[in-house]
């Protein structure tokens, strides 16, 4: 399935197409961490006319194809929608769009509810990794709710965020025994998010932790916590790198866009992580990891095109 231009493209994208949205908004959000503006200003270009385009068909399925919109919206893949949403929210705040980014969490906080839940019904045994996105919309929720807390000094948005972390982990730990680790060798891309909803968790402890709402127990739960996370989200990072070199799988995926969403989100929660939690050489470390998540952002946007003129040579042929 390709997310490029043809005709009446953007009513054929499936949910998975999300996941594009999530790996280009976070690479904005560590560029900018990083004072890469104007990659990060283009990066966020690009991730918001995308979210534009599926907020399009996803309103047009929802009122002209409610067929299509109940079957695709009991899918893992359709928490893409709430987490590119609180994604795109983070980076306009850092952009100083607070109204906006507002807007962007009430979108997100109510679609949330009723497409995790019919996701939650329809779970099985043996998961892809698309599973973990439970926990990713979720904490999504959280880190934009505590990065809105934050800038409005909102106390009870900050413990709502809280309240999000924490379900968000219980989240994790369901999908965890859901996941068929059979993924991690045979995987179409998803697979990865295995370890980028622990990184999104890191990345949404750090707005937690850096927070004055949060202070002595509290503050040192949170901080070990989210070095926990960090750590076995590195940990998933070599693991699942070992098992890509060991079984590659170069043919284009649209779920190849989940692989590159926990490259960024990794890299990211390194560079957020670093402050609060006092540890520097996690930004170096981050840095490091964001030129490698840029690096799969450019290999995948070129075998998406690859694909689709091999995919418009072969229509021609015919």
């Amino acid at each position: 399935m390709s997310i490029l231009p043809g005709r009446d493209w953007w009513t054929g994208l499936p949910p998975a197409a999300g996941a594009a949205v999530m790996a280009t908004g976070i690479l904005s959000v560590g560029l900018h961490l990083t004072g890469h503006e104007a990659a990060s200003l283009a990066a966020l270009v690009v991730a918001a006319a995308l979210w534009l385009v599926l907020a399009a068909d996803f309103t047009s399925r929802l009122l002209g194809d409610r067929g299509r919109f109940r079957a695709e919206a009991d899918t893992p893949a359709a928490l893409t929608a709430v987490a590119a949403t609180t994604v795109i929210g983070a980076r306009l705040l850092q952009q100083g769009w607070q109204t906006a980014a507002a807007v962007l969490f009430v979108v997100a906080a109510v679609l949330w509810p009723g497409l995790l839940f019919n996701v939650l019904r329809h779970w099985r045994r043996r998961m892809p990794g698309a599973a973990f996105l439970g926990c990713v919309a979720t904490q999504g929720l959280s880190l934009l709710a505590a990065s809105l807390a934050d800038a409005a000094h909102h106390d009870l948005l900050a413990r709502a965020a809280l309240a999000a972390f924490c379900l968000g982990l219980l989240l994790y730990l369901a999908a965890l025994f859901r996941f068929d680790l059979r993924e991690v060798v045979g995987g179409k891309g998803d697979h990865w998010v295995a370890g980028g909803a622990l990184s999104i968790s890191a990345l949404a402890g750090s707005k937690l932790t850096a927070s004055p709402v949060w202070t002595g127990s509290a503050h040192t739960t949170l901080r070990t916590v989210t070095l926990v996370l960090l750590a076995l989200s590195l940990v998933w990072y070599v693991v699942l790198l070992a098992a890509e070199l060991r079984h590659p799988r170069p043919r284009y995926d649209i779920r190849r866009w989940a692989t590159v969403f926990p490259l960024g989100m990794t890299a990211t929660a390194c560079l957020s992580v670093a402050e609060p939690a006092g540890v520097a050489w996690l930004r170096t470390l981050g840095e490091v990891l964001l030129w490698i998540a840029v690096g799969a952002w450019l290999l995948t946007f070129a075998a998406l095109v690859a694909a689709h003129l091999t995919a418009g040579s072969g229509a021609r042929d015919r």
